[in-house]
C-alpha cells in the first residue's frame, strides 16, 4: 500500500474507536510527535475509502494538538465493514508482552517512561529478592482490620441480600428446560453466584448481632475481623495467589 501525505482536516476520526489515551499518556504522545515527527511517516494513519480512521485515532488527535497541517496516511479501501471492525480492534490489541530483563539491562528506563511505557516496578532492581522488596514497598502488606460499631438501626434480614435473579434462574432451570438431573443440580449451585449481598447492611447487622451470630458471620467471611482467619476460610486466598504469581512472573 502506498503512503501519501494529505491535509489533516481531510481525515475523520472514527466514532467506533474503542481505544482512548488520556491525560499524562496523551501528553507523552504529543511530546513524542513533537520530538520525533519522522515516526508519522514510518507509521502512517490507516484510513478507509471515506478517509475515516481505522488505525491511529489518538495519533491524529495528537497531531491536531501539535498543530500539524498534514499527516501521512495509508488508504485501505478494499475492506468489508466486518474487516474494518476487526482491524480497529486488532490494531489496538497487544498480543505480545515485554521482556522486563532486556528492558532493565539494555534500555534507559527514564526514556522508556518518556516514550509512554508504563513500568510496573523500578527496573534498576535486578535480583528476585530485591524485586520482592520493591513490590512490598510499592504495595504495602500492612492491613488493619476494620471495626464494627452500631451506627444506625438494625437492618432486617431481607435487607442483607437480594435473590431476585437467583430465584428467576431457579425457576427457569426447574420448569423452562428439560435437562438431565445432574446438570440441573450443577446449574442450581452455579446460580447462587447471582445472590447479591449488601455488605454495608451486613456490617450494621453484625454490629447489632449476638456473639454466636457474629462468629458464624465471621466463619462465612461476611465480615473480616481476623485477616489470618479470613485467609484460612478462603476469603482472600485468591488475592494471595495473585500476589504470589506476580512475584513468580518476575523471578522467571
Amino acid at each position: 500500500m502506498q503512503v501519501s501525505k494529505v491535509k489533516i482536516n481531510s481525515i475523520k476520526t472514527n466514532p467506533k474507536n474503542p481505544r482512548l489515551i488520556k491525560d499524562d499518556k496523551f501528553k507523552k504522545l504529543v511530546k513524542s510527535i513533537q520530538e520525533f515527527p519522522q515516526m508519522l511517516e514510518l507509521r502512517p494513519i490507516v484510513v478507509d475509502e471515506n478517509n475515516i480512521v481505522l488505525g491511529g485515532n489518538m495519533r491524529l488527535k495528537a497531531c491536531i494538538e501539535v498543530g500539524l497541517k498534514e499527516v501521512f496516511i495509508v488508504k485501505a479501501d478494499d475492506l468489508t465493514e466486518q474487516q474494518k471492525d476487526e482491524f480497529i480492534v486488532k490494531d489496538n490489541v497487544g498480543f505480545g508482552e515485554w521482556d522486563w530483563d532486556i528492558l532493565a539491562n539494555e534500555w534507559d528506563t527514564e526514556k522508556l517512561q518518556d516514550w509512554g511505557l508504563n513500568l510496573p516496578i523500578d527496573l534498576s532492581v535486578n535480583t528476585s529478592e530485591d524485586l520482592t522488596r520493591e513490590v512490598d514497598n510499592n504495595y504495602s502488606r500492612k492491613i488493619e482490620a476494620p471495626t464494627y460499631n452500631v451506627t444506625g438501626k438494625k437492618p432486617e434480614i431481607t435487607e442483607l441480600y437480594n435473590v431476585d435473579k437467583y430465584e428467576k434462574l431457579l425457576n427457569d432451570i426447574e420448569y423452562k428446560h428439560d435437562i438431565p438431573e445432574d446438570i440441573k443440580k450443577f446449574l442450581i449451585v452455579a446460580s447462587s453466584r447471582h445472590i447479591v449481598f449488601n455488605y454495608a447492611n451486613i456490617a450494621e447487622f453484625y454490629a447489632h448481632a449476638n456473639k454466636e451470630t457474629q462468629e458464624l458471620m465471621e466463619d462465612s467471611a461476611l465480615v473480616i475481623i481476623d485477616f489470618n482467619k479470613a485467609i484460612e476460610n478462603g476469603f482472600v486466598k485468591l488475592s494471595e495467589e495473585i500476589a504470589n504469581q506476580y512475584l513468580e512472573d518476575y523471578e522467571e
